[in-house]
């Protein structure tokens, strides 16, 4: 059973990850026992159901004997939490290396990638758009007929700058022929919103109601969450995206991005897969989130910054008063209890005495009102001097050691006894 066609077919959320895969086009290298760990954690998300909401792109199997063992590895340590998946391109050699990097796995599936364009198509190929896509359909129908259970998606390359006819024709076709999945990529990142809507619709209708169609939409002009939520609008239901948006060039879809704004908010939901949306099979557990983006983050070395959305440095932080106060008029989420974020004041240059004191005392000092406005003088002009917003917790508390710490009384000096 192909449980990708099997959810996406039911209206559940699949997710198409790509950063084992597409993120090497970042310029990152994740190692095998990485993406084992990686595929587990992101199923764990939704637990037993992991393999149904989740597709593993473990890696590209021809790229060397490594890739092929790491793609294997995951294919075999990870099915029971994901779909694991085998890249490859259009030709017999990448397919039979591709299936034989996954087959003998539970729901284990291969891309086979397919120039769509003239462009690509002469670049890749070096054949007509209608040549590189018959050439695909010969390939695809000689992938389902050797693979032995092992579910066979075909990705179509620079799909928006194609001939949407042409594609919708091979896209139905191929779908005939047995593929799982249709993936339309937009390779050079280049769309906006209500072309995204228009391309997959009219794909839609013109490759017949049994193909399922996948998003694969880069950010090259940072709107590949925009595209990817809008090609959710027009019935897709299987997205690609990528940890910490890692991909070639600009990236693409941030994988913690789509998962929690399709998940925190059931209204916002609804807004985006229309109101009778039945997303998951299990909800899944955004409190992973975090911990799953460090884990990341720290192999890879693209890092998380004060402005990541969900999962950066400054999410559940607050540094200024009214926000103290009133932190549910100042935020669009509740970061404690939709991902167990604990909330933290920060100290900076904008600190009012209220947030002074609430450091101070988390760092173990309480103030009296004249300690607090020494104080807050003194980490002003701290930050300006130093040309550095946020004063450090050590920092800081070195600085309340001194200012707390009990004056010495004098002790008068002996007065010599009067001679005689």
């Amino acid at each position: 059973m192909d449980v990708v066609r099997e959810s996406a077919r039911a209206g559940r959320i699949v997710l198409f990850e790509e950063s084992a895969r597409d993120g090497a086009q970042a310029k990152t290298l994740m190692s095998a026992d990485f993406r084992v760990r990686l595929a587990r954690a992101q199923g764990a998300v939704f637990g037993a159901d992991g393999p149904r909401h989740v597709v593993f792109a473990a890696g590209f199997p021809s790229v060397c004997g490594q890739e092929f063992e790491a793609t294997r590895q995951v294919a075999l340590e990870a099915q029971d939490s994901v779909s694991p998946a085998a890249i490859c391109r259009g030709t017999a050699q990448d397919v039979r290396l591709a299936l034989s990097a996954v087959r003998g796995a539970a729901h284990a599936r291969i891309m086979v990638i397919v120039a769509a364009s003239e462009a690509t198509a002469r670049a890749l190929v070096h054949r007509s758009a209608v040549e590189a896509l018959g050439q695909g359909l010969d390939v695809v129908k000689e992938a389902v007929s050797l693979a032995d259970g092992v579910a066979v998606d075909v990705c179509l390359v620079d799909a928006p700058r194609a001939d949407h006819g042409l594609v919708a024709e091979y896209a139905g076709a191929m779908t005939a022929q047995g593929a799982g999945t249709i993936v339309l990529a937009d390779t050079v990142g280049d769309l906006l919103p209500g072309q995204t809507r228009e391309l997959f619709r009219r794909v839609a209708a013109g490759a017949g109601p049994d193909a399922v169609l996948v998003s694969h939409l880069h950010n090259d002009l940072g709107l590949g969450l925009a595209n990817t939520l809008a090609a959710l609008e027009s019935g897709v239901r299987v997205a690609a995206c990528s940890w910490l948006g890692m991909a070639e060039r600009s990236g693409m879809a941030a994988t913690e991005q789509l998962l929690f704004l399709l998940a925190h908010d059931p209204d916002k939901a609804a807004q985006v897969l229309g109101p009778d949306c039945e997303p998951w099979w299990t909800a899944p557990d955004l409190t992973r989130l975090p911990g799953i983006a460090r884990m990341v983050s720290a192999e890879t070395g693209v890092p998380l910054t004060v402005t990541t959305p969900i999962v950066g440095t400054g999410v559940a932080t607050i540094s200024t008063g009214t926000p103290f106060t009133h932190p549910q008029t100042f935020q669009p989420y509740d970061p404690e209890r939709q991902l167990g974020l604990t909330p933290t004041v920060v100290l900076t240059h904008l600190a009012s005495q209220r947030v002074l004191r609430a450091v101070a005392e988390r760092l173990g000092h309480r103030l009296d009102p004249a300690q607090t406005r020494t104080a807050l003088g003194w980490v002003k002009d701290r930050a300006y001097r130093l040309g550095q917003a946020v004063v450090a917790d050590a920092d800081f508390a070195a600085y309340l050691d001194g200012l707390t710490a009990p004056v010495p009384v004098p002790v008068p000096a002996p007065v010599p006894a009067p001679s005689s």
